[in-house]
C-alpha cells in the first residue's frame, strides 16, 4: 500500500484537532497504509509580529501582554499533555515552515499521495499558508495522488478574492478526489473552485466508539467530578447561565475540563500552570462519565454523538456555524442547536440513538469510498 502523507491544521492546542488528525491516521492504517502527518507550522514572522504587539501593548501602557502566541518554551509547557499523547498516538514530521520544507520533505519521505484534511483547513484566518492546502508545492508533480477529506472551509460564505479564486481553482482541478465536511461546502466548491466534491464525515466519526474509550480508560484519568460535561469554548455569563439552568433542570452536577486560564489572560510567567491543557484521554474520559453535554464545540458536538450523549450545542457563530448545522442535519438533530438564551426544556428531549447509529453507519461506508482513490 502507499505512504500517506496528511496536511491539516497544526496540532497541539486543539482536542478536535488532534484527534481528527488521530482517527485519519487509524483508518488510513487500517487500510493497509502508512499515514504521516506534515506538522506544516506557521512561519517564523507570525512569531515576530507577535512580539512586535507585545511591545506596543507595552509602550502604550496597556494591560500587561507579553506576546500574542506563546513561544517555543511556553508552548511546550502548555501543551505538554497533548504533545505526549500526538508522539505516542500519531506519526508525524518535524515541523515545516515554508513552502520549499514541504516538497523537500514530501521527497525525502517518498510520500506516495497527499491527503489535505480534516478540520478548517480552507479557512483563510486558520491556515499557515492557504495555497499549501490547495497543495501548490506538488502542482508540477502527477505522480502523487492528491486527496481532500473532510476538507472544511468552516463558513457557508466564499472568502477568498478574485484572484486567490482562479489560482485555487487551477490548483483544486488537479486533486484525483474532493470530499468536504458540510454540505454546504459541496455547493463552494462547484460554484467557485470548479469541481464536483462529496460531502463526508468528520475523521473522528469513522473511528468505532471503542477505540476512543480504550484511550479513556487510561490509567492517567481520573474520575470526572460531576456528569454534566461543560465544554464552551468561548466563555459568556449567557452561557454560563445556561449550564446552570440545565443542570437544575435535570438534577445534574456541572463540571468542566479546561484550563483555568488562556495564555492572552495571564500577566506573567509566573501564571503559566494555569494555561497547561488537560490529557486528550481525561478529554475523552469527560464524555463517558457524562449524562449530559453542553458545548459549543463542533468536535464537543461530534463526541456527544458518539458516545450517544444527549447534548445541546450553543451556536458559535465566530467558529464557523455551517459545520455545526451540517453535521446536526445528517443525524436529525437540529433542534440540538440552541442560542446562549433560547434554552427550553423540550431544546434537550431525548434522542433516538439507533436512527443516529444507522445514519451514522450507512454515512462511514460512503465516506471511506473517498480513501480508496490513494
Amino acid at each position: 500500500m502507499a505512504k500517506v502523507g496528511i496536511l491539516t491544521q497544526p496540532l497541539g492546542t486543539n482536542y478536535g484537532g488532534i484527534l481528527q488528525a488521530f482517527a485519519l491516521q487509524y483508518v488510513l492504517q487500517e487500510m493497509g497504509h502508512e499515514p504521516l502527518t506534515l506538522d506544516r507550522i506557521r512561519p517564523w514572522y507570525f512569531r515576530m509580529a507577535s512580539l512586535g504587539w507585545g511591545g506596543l501593548n507595552y509602550i502604550l501602557e496597556r494591560r500587561p501582554k507579553i506576546r500574542m502566541w506563546p513561544n517555543n518554551e511556553e508552548l511546550k509547557i502548555i501543551t505538554k499533555h497533548t504533545s505526549k499523547f500526538i508522539e505516542e498516538h500519531i506519526s508525524i514530521t518535524k515541523p515545516i515552515g515554508s513552502t520549499q520544507g514541504l516538497k523537500r520533505t514530501t521527497k525525502e519521505e517518498g510520500i506516495e499521495a497527499i491527503v489535505v484534511g480534516s478540520d478548517q483547513v480552507w479557512r483563510k484566518a486558520y491556515s499557515p499558508c492557504m495555497s499549501n492546502y490547495f497543495l501548490d508545492f506538488l502542482s508540477d508533480n502527477n505522480q502523487i495522488k492528491k486527496i481532500a477529506y473532510a476538507a472544511s472551509f468552516g463558513i457557508d460564505e466564499w472568502e477568498f478574492g478574485k484572484n486567490e479564486t482562479e489560482y485555487y481553482k487551477s490548483l483544486a482541478r488537479k486533486f484525483d478526489a474532493i470530499s468536504v465536511r458540510e454540505d454546504s461546502a459541496v455547493t463552494l466548491c462547484r460554484h467557485f473552485l470548479g469541481v464536483e466534491a462529496t460531502h463526508v464525515l468528520d475523521p473522528t466519526m469513522l473511528v468505532e466508539k471503542s477505540v476512543y474509550e480504550r484511550l479513556a480508560s487510561s490509567p492517567i484519568t481520573r474520575p470526572s467530578s460531576g456528569n454534566l460535561f461543560c465544554y464552551v469554548l468561548d466563555r459568556t455569563p449567557q452561557k454560563m447561565s445556561l449550564v446552570d439552568k440545565v443542570a437544575e433542570e435535570k438534577s445534574l452536577v456541572p463540571f468542566e475540563l479546561l484550563p483555568k486560564k488562556i495564555f492572552g489572560e495571564i500577566k506573567s510567567n509566573r501564571e503559566l500552570e494555569d494555561c497547561i491543557l488537560p490529557p486528550v484521554e481525561q478529554w475523552l474520559r469527560s464524555f463517558v462519565d457524562a449524562d449530559f453535554v453542553v458545548t459549543d464545540s463542533f468536535h464537543g458536538t461530534v463526541f456527544s454523538i458518539l458516545f450517544n450523549k444527549p447534548f445541546l450545542t450553543i451556536g458559535n457563530e465566530s467558529r464557523g456555524l455551517a459545520r455545526f448545522f451540517s453535521l446536526l442535519n445528517s443525524f436529525g438533530l437540529n433542534e440540538r442547536v440552541i442560542s446562549d438564551d433560547d434554552f427550553v426544556g423540550n431544546n434537550s428531549n431525548d434522542i433516538d440513538w439507533n436512527s443516529v447509529s444507522e445514519r451514522l453507519n450507512g454515512m462511514r461506508a460512503s465516506s471511506k469510498y473517498i480513501l480508496s482513490f490513494i
